[in-house]
């Protein structure tokens, strides 16, 4: 006989291993029993949690914080998400390189109920220098009322054909009624299956949470250099300081030599025109 509905809850274990998440409803248990008539099954799990307009929405946000100890920041954050309802999802650290120095970078994903969801995104907000902060709401009322609608329908068509399976007198129509009720309750497995997500998804909000290490000030690094280092960068400095004025002044110069060499030019060669004609004349008086 096929699985009937039924439940069961099971944890959701956190992918860092340490924390578990609100229970979620196993796979229905079967039923069986020829000749005797089975209740329809009820959904198990969670249920989707209204908001007071009576919608459904999914809640997330990301946030990314700057802090100088990375770690002890993470403790805080994960102790404020558990102190109000909520678990750790998922968690990830790596090391980014910069030059001989590397810096701790943490992503960690946090699951609140929703009614804590905005007081929690603001108390980890104060935790460090926010760096981005972003939300998104999705309304999804109309396929919570969906599938919740067609899982009832699906329950109600396995108890139709549970009592036409008590009346079926012969071995041909008693399989052909239980190969549909087969096929109903795979049928509402996946309808409960989605229901159930949704349940989780509206009644914990998302949170993921980046959190880096304040990068060194520049600054530091150049008070220490001290001696010869020095002097040869103010050495250095003076020099293209000198050579950017003196290039300035040329070119700012420049338009004024033009005419200045070409007049000078014209006198030189008109003075040597003049002393030509003058040794001219003075050679024959000579004679």
């Amino acid at each position: 006989m096929g699985p009937a509905a039924g439940t069961a809850a099971g944890p959701v274990r956190a992918a860092s291993g340490g924390l578990h998440g609100p229970s979620a409803a196993s796979p229905l248990n079967g039923a069986s029993g020829a000749g005797a008539s089975a209740a329809a099954g009820k959904t198990a799990g969670l249920a989707a949690v209204p908001l007071l307009g009576g919608q459904s929405v999914i809640f997330t946000a990301s946030l990314s914080l700057r802090t100088g100890n990375v770690q002890a920041i993470v403790a805080r954050a994960t102790q404020l998400a558990e102190s109000a309802g909520g678990y750790v999802s998922g968690e990830h650290a790596r090391i980014i390189q910069k030059g001989q120095h590397g810096s701790p970078v943490v992503n960690i994903q946090f699951k609140v109920p929703a009614a804590a969801y905005q007081p929690t995104l603001t108390a980890l907000s104060g935790l460090g220098t926010k760096r981005s902060e972003a939300q998104r709401a999705q309304d999804v009322t109309g396929t919570v009322a969906d599938v919740n609608s067609r899982v009832a329908s699906a329950e109600a068509a396995i108890a139709q054909l549970r009592k036409l399976l008590t009346r079926t007198g012969s071995v041909g129509g008693l399989l052909s009624v239980q190969d549909q009720i087969n096929q109903e309750e795979a049928s509402l497995e996946a309808l409960q299956s989605q229901q159930r997500a949704l349940a989780r998804e509206t009644a914990y909000a998302t949170i993921s949470l980046t959190v880096t290490r304040t990068a060194s000030a520049p600054a530091q690094h150049r008070h220490r250099a001290a001696g010869f280092l020095r002097g040869l960068t103010a050495g250095w400095h003076a020099l293209r300081t000198a050579v950017t004025w003196l290039l300035t002044v040329a070119g700012a110069a420049l338009p004024f030599l033009i005419p200045i060499g070409l007049a000078a030019l014209a006198a030189i060669a008109g003075r040597r025109w003049w002393l030509g004609r003058r040794r001219a004349g003075a050679s024959p008086a000579a004679e």
